[in-house]
């Protein structure tokens, strides 16, 4: 994971890392997953920057497979300045990241405040919305 994040150096700036932090599995993976974020400045548009993360998934041995399933690495481009992306390919921001601990926990850790489009949340807002307690059922 820490070479990974390394790697990202090489589409702009790296300018916040979170911690990596162990997840349990979605779907028919089997093992736990090691997550993490990252902010990058890039001159890349979203297009050549999927196409940057997808090369570096293959440098790391990531190969086509079962999707959820186990996997090398997995780079997302969950959420971006620009506000949002749609393409055939790409659509930012990521349609679930709202609903995923394992990508709101580690990009609270560096980006909290980051508000999100279009509804203008805030990150934590996010967290918070997946991390409250619920009442029982009656």
């Amino acid at each position: 994971m820490q070479a990974a994040m390394e790697e990202l150096a090489a589409f702009g700036t790296v300018t916040a890392r979170s911690p990596i932090i162990a997840t349990p599995a979605m779907g028919a993976a089997q093992r736990r997953f090691a997550n993490a974020a990252a902010v990058l400045e890039s001159e890349l548009d979203p297009p050549s920057l999927l196409a940057a993360c997808k090369h570096t998934e293959r440098a790391f041995g990531r190969r086509p497979g079962q999707r959820w399933g186990d996997r090398v690495l997995d780079l997302d481009i969950v959420l971006w300045s620009g506000g949002v992306w749609a393409s055939k390919m790409l659509t930012i921001p990521h349609p679930a990241f709202a609903q995923r601990r394992f990508v709101l926990d580690p990009a609270c850790a560096i980006a909290a405040d980051w508000r999100t489009r279009p509804r203008g949340l805030r990150l934590i807002h996010h967290q918070a919305r997946l991390t409250r307690p619920r009442p029982l059922p009656r």
